[in-house]
């Protein structure tokens, strides 16, 4: 079995190691990969031999899709019997934190660029999987790491949630994926939640108090952050687990949270509370 990755990140690149130790071919372009994305040879020479194809890419600065710009017709084109791609919950947009399917329309909110990417991908080939992916966490991308950092917040913002899932949950949906019909999967864990819960349940596995609660307005949050704290949903994984028999290993933060702590570092314990300026 080879795999292709277009973008080896780090959802990605969990992905590779994990299929690397079940005896994959896995190669691929990014920060992971083994050639440049502009290596065109190069990369339609794998894509020639690969059994499986995943894009982790996301738009450009330009709105468009560079795999599907440069390749999109070597994917047509491709052997392969499986074709994915990593997308984002955002395409939702806000939903007022109701609780939202594959079936919710897209497209109408700051993801707009994500939204066209997500349905050209959709529409290339009959063989594409599109899964959409909430806020993700995992080892050195987690509460403890912006704990230690001082990047950790609590925010008051009353009735706002947020759906994650863990990085080695996303590597799992995919496997499941690869068995599975062509299609839309949201990846989410089971308990969408405010981010103060994570932000608290953290501190108190490292024995430290938890950064003060800040008005959301009086935050001099990033444009990013202000943008991310405007939309409100809560993202349903059913049809991953009916479909193609996904159960996430870390089905809600806390769990996720657990395992991580073992492979915290001794100085992360004593890190000092955050400080009230730091970014989201």
């Amino acid at each position: 079995m080879q795999l292709f990755i277009f973008g080896m990140g780090y959802s990605a690149g969990v992905l590779a190691r994990r299929l690397r130790a079940q005896g994959w071919q896995v190669t691929g372009t990014g920060r992971g990969g083994t050639m440049p994305f502009s290596d065109r040879a190069a990369v339609l020479a794998a894509l020639g031999l690969a059994s499986h194809v995943l894009s982790s890419v996301p738009p450009g600065r330009d709105g468009g899709d560079p795999v599907l710009a440069d390749y999109s017709a070597a994917l047509r084109a491709a052997p392969a019997g499986w074709i994915g791609y990593l997308s984002s919950t955002g395409v939702y947009g806000d939903c007022g934190g109701a609780w939202v399917d594959e079936t919710a329309p897209t497209g109408l909110g700051r993801r707009s660029a994500r939204s066209a990417a997500d349905q050209a991908w959709q529409a290339l080939d009959p063989r594409v999987r599109v899964f959409r992916l909430p806020g993700i966490y995992g080892p050195g991308r987690s509460a403890f790491d912006r704990l230690a950092d001082g990047s950790a917040r609590r925010l008051i913002a009353p009735g706002q949630v947020f759906s994650r899932i863990h990085v080695d949950d996303i590597a799992g949906g995919i496997c499941a994926g690869f068995a599975g019909p062509p299609g839309v999967y949201n990846l989410a864990d089971d308990e969408p939640c405010d981010a103060n819960a994570v932000i608290e349940a953290a501190a108190q596995m490292l024995g430290i108090a938890p950064p003060p609660m800040v008005p959301l307005e009086a935050a001099n949050l990033s444009a990013m952050a202000r943008a991310f704290y405007a939309e409100n949903r809560r993202v349903a994984n059913g049809k991953a687990r009916r479909v193609l028999g996904w159960q996430p290993a870390y089905s809600t933060y806390r769990e996720g949270l657990r395992a991580l702590s073992a492979t915290i570092r001794p100085s992360t314990a004593s890190a000092a509370p955050p400080a009230l300026n730091a970014d989201q």
